[in-house]
């Protein structure tokens, strides 16, 4: 099969390896579509994921969507032809966290796309049979790839605890931004900001549902919301984007009592922050780690909401335009909103 490596910062290779074989309760899957996630972009353009640096060769992509090749003996309820979202991340299921409901922070996690462990910007994978997710026919596979992010998105809204009427303001306008922007208005917020550089995006965001999308770069965003709330300040403030300034952007934006949820990763190891609004507004901060038991509410949300999901992916590439795809997203070129590669093309 093929496969696409990360070899170096901003540098693919395609090679060819065995395709493997399914063994006791593991499926052997096609993978038809991997959407692109800005963590695989940090690894792609900078050679790390925060504190965690790229082990070269290194396979990205986990946002993967499939068909069932060979179910091996034990695997149940999985034949030849079945379509289904792939959980990326594998859980030891016995640790102190699993046992407690919280796999996500698994104490043995193993997350298909990390070092060591291959991700799906591949033509085949085996995966445990309880990775995946069973996906109706009319749901296209591209669509499916968003079933992984979506279920961050839901975990991240989970800290948010929107009410309906509630105001937020999302920074970044990326594949997760937006996604953020559609489930908080489909759980009831009212007024939503988005602030975006990219004027690309920032018409994503409105057409995502977003009352106002505002470039950053032209007003300073913790003013812009003071003024429109009349110094109150929003109820939630969500930081898709984790660059320059946003951490601190949130902290001033939001009210007294408020929550910050921090659902990007930063570039930088070391994030300042400033602790006095933090401290003098008493407010509830919260960080995301991928998704915890969100995959299937997830896929069906999405097939509840298809077009206006579905709105979100605007290209598509086969493995061997990786490098070409990967460019697009880091420039922001294109109009790019969700880039999915085709490993089956």
């Amino acid at each position: 099969m093929k496969v696409a490596e990360l070899i170096a910062p901003h540098q693919f290779r395609l090679v060819e390896t065995p395709e493997g074989e399914p063994g006791p309760g593991e499926v052997l899957v096609r993978v038809d579509a991997v959407g692109i996630c800005g963590s695989d972009l940090h690894s792609y353009a900078e050679g790390a994921v925060g504190d965690t640096p790229c082990e070269y060769p290194q396979v990205l992509g986990h946002e993967p969507a499939g068909t069932v090749v060979r179910a091996g003996a034990g695997a149940a309820g999985w034949a030849r032809g079945d379509r289904a979202a792939l959980e990326p991340a594998l859980y030891c299921y016995h640790c102190e966290f699993c046992r407690a409901g919280h796999h996500n922070v698994c104490q043995h996690i193993r997350f298909l796309s990390m070092p060591g462990d291959p991700g799906f910007f591949r033509e085949y994978a085996v995966l445990p049979a309880g990775n995946l997710l069973a996906i109706p026919a009319h749901l296209g596979a591209a669509e499916a790839t968003l079933v992984e992010p979506l279920a961050v998105v839901l975990h991240s809204l989970r800290f948010a605890d929107i009410h309906p009427g509630e105001t937020a303001v999302v920074f970044g306008a990326g594949p997760i931004g937006l996604l953020t922007v559609i489930c908080l208005k489909l759980a009831g917020a009212g007024r939503v900001w988005s602030f975006e550089p990219v004027a690309a995006r920032r018409e994503m965001a409105r057409q995502a549902g977003a009352d106002a999308a505002i470039d950053p770069t032209a007003a300073d965003p913790a003013r812009e919301i003071l003024h429109d709330t009349g110094r109150r300040g929003v109820d939630v403030a969500i930081d898709c984007a984790t660059k320059g300034d946003t951490v601190n952007q949130c902290l001033h934006a939001v009210r007294n009592a408020g929550r910050v949820v921090i659902t990007g990763i930063p570039s930088e190891v070391h994030v300042p922050v400033e602790f006095s609004p933090l401290r003098r507004k008493e407010l509830a901060v919260y960080t995301v780690r991928r998704s915890n038991h969100e995959s299937a509410r997830a896929l069906e949300l999405l097939l509840g909401n298809i077009p206006r999901f579905a709105a979100l992916i605007t290209h598509t590439r086969p493995l061997e335009r990786i490098g070409e795809a990967f460019g697009m997203v880091e420039q922001r070129s294109h109009g790019a909103g969700k880039v999915v590669i085709r490993p089956g093309e």
